[in-house]
């Protein structure tokens, strides 16, 4: 036999190894059956043709297996396969069941769960359409061939034969792929999403009502269809390419986030710190803790002690939940319980009091918090307490809140001082001379330029949006937005429902459209991100800290550069605040 030179023959085909193209790397959930983890050559096949590249993923049920996993993949593709245990879903078991794999069940419900907590694209096929719905809030019909009316929805046909018509919902991401709101499919399922829950919309239907497909209502790259489209192929290309095209997308933003310092410069987490909140886990009770940052890839935040406005003749104390001696013990507190936290997680989390301590806390893998304050009270009438809280870190300032206080008028106050009063002069002069940020959300229109005209630094408001949008007293109008990109200040995008629309859900393409305006009028270098998360902010599509990468999903969308990216997730704020620091007497 003539010998075979295997270094030869490759290089014969493919030469001398160039580095190969990127292609996404699509995890596809396995089959089990007896003792092998299979996978029918279509599902991997597609996405190959699709320009991914396939990996199997054996149903092991292994949070830290799962997690590894998906730290791995840029895009996820649930198979198909037998029926899932009804138990899962809170229900007994019907006559018509026919024969579970149980194997398969947990794995696959904790990998779709995590995937979607971190916003891994999602393909879910048949039995995978079934595992989203359970897995995020949904309902699943146990067998739906005795409804009366329904169509056959198993058909004994070859794979690639056409069973039964859907209508694709208009504008869904279905009907952009297929260009038509009519298409025909094969099927072979017994089971059905009877409910999509509240994380899905169904956005195709057989001509009897079965849900055929489903879409993520959170403005995410999650589908889930009932048909068998690897079986269709160019039909059925097209799913796997949308599938492909977002796991690309996905790979782009995570690797933008590891490169880039991402800041939120309003959060009131601290409000429920007292309320038994462990931040070190995913805590339903907060919008902020350690694991949605890590989810949505977020480095930072400026946490506010907020501070409420006590009306004429109330008492402080009336207004919060801790026991303290007034606003300044108050607002101690609070920082004295965030470094708490910090001790419990210091490898993990850090306190940050200037640009570089953030940028080195990313260098090292660790999450930073700013401290900032939500409302001049905190300082009871002293200009000596802004140098105490210089030297805690605080670098920023609120003057106000939702009432008028000694320093200001409030947007939502009644004009006591006709703006910024002279003690309010002083505290301005003051945090100047101390570095700290004057921060003029809350603030009235005529507070806010009496502080443009008194302070030496540029000013910031932290979390407001744009008043030609969405017509309120907080917004801030177009003149106002030029006055302070003029003299160099910043204005980052609340996540307030009523500050970006009056009517409806709103959603992070509202946030969006509220930063494409403000970006039209200042200038890309004058915007950020403030969310007021846990100060009821949060919208449908960003609704806490895990939901970061998929902000930047968006923007990626609308082709933003990564240096405007980098601009709006904080670097704007962080060169502002290097300014504000340096001019520290």
């Amino acid at each position: 036999m003539k010998s075979f030179n295997i270094q030869s023959y490759l290089d014969k085909i493919y030469g001398s190894f160039p580095e190969a193209a990127f292609q996404p790397v699509i995890g596809i959930t396995a089959n089990f059956s007896g003792t092998d983890a299979t996978l029918k050559d279509k599902y991997y096949s597609q996405v190959v043709a699709a320009g991914g590249t396939p990996v199997l993923i054996p149903p092991i049920a292994n949070r830290n297996v799962i997690i590894n996993t998906l730290q791995h993949i840029d895009g996820l593709l649930l198979s198909g396969g037998g029926d899932m245990n009804p138990l899962w879903g809170g229900e007994e078991p019907s006559p018509r069941l026919h024969n579970i794999n149980a194997t398969r069940d947990l794995a696959e419900l904790l990998i779709t769960r995590l995937a979607f907590n971190r916003h891994i694209p999602i393909l879910g096929i048949c039995r995978g359409m079934q595992v989203m719905a359970t897995a995020l809030g949904g309902k699943v019909d146990q067998d739906i061939t005795n409804k009366k009316g329904v169509i056959k929805h198993s058909q004994e046909a070859d794979r690639n034969e056409l069973s039964h018509s859907v209508t694709i919902e208009k504008g869904s991401t279905l009907s952009k792929l297929y260009g038509s709101e009519k298409i025909y499919v094969n099927s072979f399922h017994h089971q059905a999403v009877r409910e999509c829950g509240n994380r899905f919309r169904p956005t195709a239907l057989a001509p009897d009502g079965i849900v055929e497909a489903m879409e993520s209502l959170d403005h995410r790259p999650v589908m889930g269809v009932q048909w068998h489209p690897e079986d269709l192929e160019k039909d059925g290309l097209k799913l796997f390419r949308w599938l492909v095209i977002q796991a690309s997308n996905f790979h782009v933003a995570k690797s933008l986030h590891k490169r880039v310092l991402t800041l939120d410069t309003h959060v009131d987490t601290p409000m429920f710190f007292h309320q038994d909140i462990n931040f070190s886990h995913r805590d339903s009770k907060i919008l902020v803790d350690l694991h949605k940052m890590s989810e949505g890839k977020q480095d930072a935040v400026i946490m506010a002690a907020y501070l409420p406005q006590p009306k004429m003749g109330e008492a402080f104390s009336s207004k919060i939940s801790l026991e303290a001696e007034g606003p300044l013990a108050y607002t101690d507190l609070i920082f004295d319980k965030i470094e708490e936290i910090v001790r419990e997680n210091k490898g993990h989390l850090s306190i940050a009091r200037t640009p570089h301590d953030a940028y080195e806390d990313k260098r090292k893998g660790r999450k930073s918090i700013f401290f900032g304050i939500e409302n001049g009270i905190a300082l009871e009438h002293k200009i000596q307490n802004i140098k105490h809280f210089a030297q805690r870190g605080v670098v920023y300032i609120t003057l106000c809140h939702n009432g008028d206080n000694d320093i200001c008028d409030s947007a939502k106050g009644c004009n006591t001082h006709n703006g910024v009063s002279s003690f309010g002069e002083k505290v301005i002069r003051e945090m100047n001379n101390q570095g700290i940020m004057v921060d003029l959300s809350h603030a009235s229109e005529k507070s806010f330029y009496d502080a443009m005209d008194i302070s030496s630094t540029p000013i910031v408001c932290s979390h407001s949006s744009c008043r030609a949008i969405c017509d309120v007293p907080r917004n801030l109008s177009d003149e106002q937005m030029k006055a302070l990109a003029r003299r160099g200040g910043l204005m980052h995008v609340t996540l307030y429902p009523g500050f970006l629309r009056k009517e409806g859900e709103a959603t992070i393409t509202d946030a969006i459209s509220h930063l494409e305006h403000a970006i039209d009028v200042m200038g890309v270098e004058h915007v950020g991100i403030g969310t007021d998360f846990d100060g009821d902010g949060g919208v449908r599509g960003f609704a806490d800290s895990s939901d970061a990468i998929n902000f930047t999903l968006h923007l990626l969308q609308r082709k933003y550069s990564e240096k405007d990216i980098e601009r709006i997730w904080g670097g704007n704020w962080l060169r502002l605040m290097a300014q504000v620091q340096k001019s520290r007497k």
